[in-house]
């Protein structure tokens, strides 16, 4: 298979849907003509066109109200935030309208809406354009929300997010854009809501999403180096709708779980699997589950500082060795 980034897979996804169906479109800030802020839509408007490939305004209330009124008339649009950040300017087109037509339709209106674009710390830009809003928007039923980790899984994700009549949350890391993985060239799917475990093991479960999964797997391969350690990483791919099935499998076999998250430790995504757990499964456990997140401040402008907040191997190794 080909060796490809992840940006060349978000960029083949939208081009083989934009080529698929004609109800697609893409919308965002500079998209077009600049081929995106990170160069995810490169070459899509000379080979689709302005009216499948739409520079916006910077007014995010705007055009992602334009999208919501598109998809309810029967596009299906594909909206590219330059910073999940900005999702708070258009909370409400979002969150209180997105979310909820279908439900208040009576089921007689769908949302065809995909949001992407770029949701995480590590790139030393300011507390204003690192947030981590994944736990935000999956409390709020009517949305599902997609992490990936991989250009595999990015592609296969982003198609399936393409064709689901609900609004899907598409978050990205910038940080893994360029990261590589094998990706066939023809066509395929990853199913929303299915978790995948992308190392087996026996010590212990490592449950994350998005880059948090790239430095457990690569604190897994130093755990088994030097400790002798075997660790399973299960990478979520989907938030909301979350793989449960997955995950209890997991702990059930390992008996112990470590959750890791980019995101904020409060109200975050740890504490609704940890609750999960303990819920289902709380008599396969041997010991408590523990937490490795982004440290709870907002993101720290000093880049050897940043690098700190956020989980990295060495401290998700630490974590395994004091839970074992």
């Amino acid at each position: 298979m080909p060796l490809i980034t992840c940006r060349e897979a978000l960029n083949q996804a939208m081009a083989e849907e934009l080529e698929r169906d004609p109800n697609v479109v893409l919308m965002g800030e500079e998209i077009g003509q600049f081929h995106g802020a990170y160069k995810v839509t490169e070459g899509l408007l000379a080979r689709f066109g302005p009216k499948r490939v739409v520079d916006t305004p910077i007014s995010e209330a705007g055009f992602v109200g334009l999208g919501v009124g598109a998809a309810m008339l029967g596009l299906r649009p594909v909206i590219e935030l330059m910073f999940w950040s900005f999702y708070s300017v258009a909370f409400d087109q979002i969150l209180n309208n997105a979310a909820n037509i279908r439900y208040m339709s009576g089921g007689l209106i769908n949302i065809p809406l995909v949001i992407r674009g770029p949701a995480n710390g590590g790139t030393n830009v300011g507390a204003t354009h690192s947030h981590t809003p994944e736990s935000v928007l999956a409390s709020h039923p009517g949305v599902k929300v997609v992490c990936p980790a991989t250009a595999y899984d990015a592609k296969g994700l982003l198609k399936s997010a393409i064709r689901d009549n609900d609004p899907v949350m598409f978050l990205e890391n910038t940080i893994l854009y360029n990261d590589k993985s094998e990706v066939p060239a023809g066509e395929y799917l990853v199913p929303l809501g299915q978790a995948d475990v992308k190392r087996p093991g026996t010590d212990l479960t490592i449950v994350a999403y998005g880059r948090a999964v790239i430095n457990s797997l690569k604190a897994a391969q130093l755990l088994e180096a030097e400790h002798d350690v075997s660790v399973e990483v299960v990478d979520l791919r989907s938030i909301r709708p979350l793989d449960e099935a997955t995950i209890l499998a997991s702990v059930r076999k390992t008996h112990r779980v470590l959750l890791v998250e980019e995101s904020k430790p409060f109200c975050g995504v740890g504490a609704q699997l940890a609750y999960l757990i303990q819920e289902k499964a709380f008599d396969d456990l041997d010991a408590p589950i523990k937490r490795v997140s982004a440290i709870d401040a907002p993101a720290i402008y000093s880049a050897p500082m940043e690098k700190e907040q956020l989980p990295h191997p060495q401290r998700i190794m630490k974590a395994v060795l004091d839970m074992l």
